[in-house]
């Protein structure tokens, strides 16, 4: 798994573009009825905080009147829910938190978390808090928002929480590493952010080393975890992709797909593409890549999204069966005006990946066409961005064997 970061990029378009959602977030919640100091309610998440660590803030994220859609991209995106729909159900979200040690498993509080993330349903809880709550939303380009963040006086659950068979599984067997358990879950179709609330609440891995994980980091590690699976199936196919292109779009998130008839290597271009780019010449990019080998060190310029986006994609290529190389360029529009997570970019890749592709004879055709179209739809030369990407520079040097004859 990649390591977790150390630092965040807090110059990013889709962090900058949160200053736009505090100017609206107090009209959506005054629909929210008043919160309570105490209450009866569900539970549908938890959240665990990164800072202190290895003592961290550990959050049971609860209200009165939840159900399975406060915490389900997969439904938001099937029923197109749209910005302020999310934002709303987010907010809602009370993040009742303690502090505890990675390692406290006999804490009460510790076992409540547990039962709440192993759930297949939001479970029945009795929260107590030191104060009122007023709501707000807490918002981060790497994870799904949610409210208030107030300190946990006392919590109990009030029924028995319905965990599947195959997660009371793997949390049984002492020994099972934690990519076996991943590997077992997905396979019986537990989506990732199924996965991620298992990871964090430290009920993966050899009992020995279980843990509490910090949210941010078991997302990306889920993501990288499950794509480096397919990258191993990826290198053993022997047909290659055509050169193709895939586009799409999705709460003003616009991807372009390029496939290469290549060795695997993976590369992503993130750019902020304001509504009156017409007068840039330059825009604010972010970017990293891989080649056949993998990377050695975590994504820093493009972070959660680096690994978000190389899933899906990596499932299309075990889907299709092909070994092939991937470079991506994302443009982040106004229309995205608050970060909502790196679900949002995993959603969309599929998306866009499961449109009927453009294919061309050659690589000089595709980048043609990609240069035309990122013109005609935003009124800028691509060409500034696709001058830095490795990938195209290591293909344009590449010594092939057919050379020699």
């Amino acid at each position: 798994m990649v390591a977790p970061p150390k630092k965040k990029n807090e110059d990013h378009p889709v962090v900058k573009n949160a200053h736009l959602f505090y100017q609206r977030i107090s009209e959506m919640t005054k629909k929210h009825p008043k919160p309570k100091e105490d209450y009866f309610g569900e539970s549908p998440n938890i959240f665990i905080g990164r800072y202190g660590y290895p003592n961290v803030n550990v959050g049971i994220l609860s209200n009165e009147g939840i159900d399975e859609e406060y915490d389900n991209p997969k439904v938001w995106f099937n029923k197109n829910f749209d910005i302020p729909k999310i934002v709303s159900m987010r907010s809602f979200l009370i993040n009742s938190n303690f502090k505890s040690s990675i390692k406290s498993f006999n804490d009460r509080l510790f076992e409540i978390t547990r039962d709440v993330a192993m759930a297949k349903n939001p479970v029945d809880v009795e929260i107590n808090l030191e104060k009122k709550p007023h709501y707000k939303l807490e918002v981060s380009r790497d994870i799904t928002p949610y409210g208030p963040t107030v300190k946990l006086k006392k919590a109990n659950i009030t029924e028995n929480p319905k965990i599947p068979l195959h997660v009371e599984k793997v949390y049984s067997d002492s020994d099972l590493k934690a990519t076996q358990a991943i590997d077992y879950l997905n396979r019986h179709e537990y989506d990732e952010h199924y996965l991620t609330k298992l990871m964090s609440a430290g009920t993966l891995g050899v009992k020995t080393e279980r843990k509490l994980v910090p949210t941010r980091w078991s997302i990306t590690a889920i993501d990288d975890t499950l794509a480096k699976k397919n990258i191993k199936k990826i290198k053993d196919f022997s047909n290659r992709t055509n050169f193709e292109v895939y586009t799409g779009d999705y709460m003003g998130n616009y991807y372009i797909i390029m496939f290469f008839p290549e060795i695997w290597s993976y590369e992503l271009f993130e750019s902020y593409m304001p509504n009156d780019s017409l007068k840039l010449k330059e825009l604010q990019t972010f970017t990293d890549y891989e080649g056949y080998s993998g990377r050695t060190a975590y994504a820093y310029n493009t972070v959660g999204g680096y690994y978000a986006a190389r899933l899906p994609v990596t499932e299309h290529l075990v889907e299709q069966k092909k070994h092939g190389a991937a470079l991506l360029l994302r443009f982040v529009t106004d229309d995205y005006w608050v970060p909502l997570g790196v679900w949002v970019v995993r959603q969309t890749v599929r998306k866009t990946l499961s449109h009927k592709p453009l294919e061309f004879g050659s690589k000089e055709l595709m980048l043609k066409y990609v240069r035309l179209l990122v013109k005609k739809n935003f009124g800028y030369d691509v060409e500034n961005i696709l001058k830095k990407s490795i990938f195209l520079k290591q293909m344009k040097s590449q010594v092939k064997l057919s050379s020699f004859f």
